[in-house]
C-alpha cells in the first residue's frame, strides 16, 4: 500500500521539476539509482573543518548517502570550500559521541566496522561485506576511542607499503569508501536505495536546486492540506 506521505513527496517533486532543467531533473533520475545507505560513515568527534569537508565530498562523491557526525568536544562542520556544496545532497545525522549512540547506529541494522590500524585488523581488501555497514573514523591525532573499539563488530585497516603509518582521516575515508564502493557494485547485495526513500531523496534534491526551494515546497504542501 502507498503511503500518503509518499504520494504527497511524489506530487511535490513534480512540481518542484517545473523549476529546474531538464538536464538538472535527468541528473537527479540517474544519480538516484547508484545511492545507497547500505554502507554509512561514522566520524568520532572531527575536529577540522577542512578534513569534515573532505569526507563529505568523498561520500558524495562515491554514491554514500548517510553520514553519522559523533560530537563530544568539538562541533562537525564541513568547510565548504573543501565540501564544494556536497553536504547539500548527503544526510547528516548528529549526535553525541559515545557506546549509546554507536548502539542506535547497530538498532538500525549496521555492523559496526572501525577503521583502524590495529594488529588484528583485517586488510579492507579482504573484508567481506555481506550486511549493511557502518564504517567508523576516529579523531585527527589518536583515532577512535578505546570504548569503541572494544563496541566495535569489526576492524579493518588500510595497507601501507611506507615508512608512515598513518594517513589523513579525510584521505583514509576516501580510500575505504572507494573500496566499498566496488564491493557493492561487485555483489548481488541489494544495496539500492527502497522506491519510497528515493522519492524523499528526489524531493529533497529538487529543492535544493532551486532558489528559495523550502519556501515554494512548503507553499504547496500547504495547497495539498487544503
Amino acid at each position: 500500500m502507498i503511503s500518503k506521505d509518499f504520494q504527497n513527496n511524489l506530487k511535490l517533486y513534480e512540481y518542484l521539476k517545473e523549476f529546474i532543467s531538464k538536464e538538472k531533473s535527468q541528473k537527479i533520475e540517474d544519480l538516484i539509482n547508484y545511492r545507497t545507505d547500505f554502507v554509512v560513515t561514522v566520524l568520532e568527534d572531527i575536529y577540522q573543518f577542512r578534513n569534515a569537508g573532505a569526507i563529505v565530498r568523498s561520500m558524495e562523491a562515491f554514491g554514500f548517502q548517510s553520514l553519522y557526525a559523533l560530537e563530544n568536544r568539538n562541533v562537525f562542520k564541513p568547510e565548504s570550500a573543501v565540501s564544494r556544496g556536497a553536504d547539500k545532497w548527503i544526510d547528516i545525522i548528529y549526535m553525541r559521541s559515545g557506546r549509546d549512540s554507536l548502539q542506535k547506529i547497530k538498532d538500525k541494522g549496521y555492523q559496526l566496522v572501525v577503521v583502524s590500524p590495529e594488529k588484528e585488523a583485517v586488510d579492507i581488501r579482504d573484508f567481506k561485506l555481506s550486511c549493511p555497514a557502518a564504517l567508523i573514523f576516529g579523531t585527527e591525532f589518536k583515532g577512535v576511542s578505546e570504548e569503541t573499539l572494544k563496541f566495535a563488530d569489526a576492524c579493518v585497516k588500510i595497507p601501507m607499503e611506507g615508512f608512515t603509518e598513518s594517513l589523513n582521516v579525510s584521505v583514509a575515508a576516501g580510500i575505504c569508501l572507494h573500496e566499498m564502493r566496488n564491493k557493492l557494485k561487485n555483489s548481488d547485495l541489494d544495496w539500492k536505495l527502497t522506491e519510497e526513500r528515493k522519492i524523499t531523496l528526489k524531493t529533497k534534491w529538487a529543492m535544493n536546486s532551486v532558489s528559495s526551494g523550502e519556501e515554494i515546497a512548503s507553499h504547496y504542501i500547504k495547497s495539498l492540506e487544503i
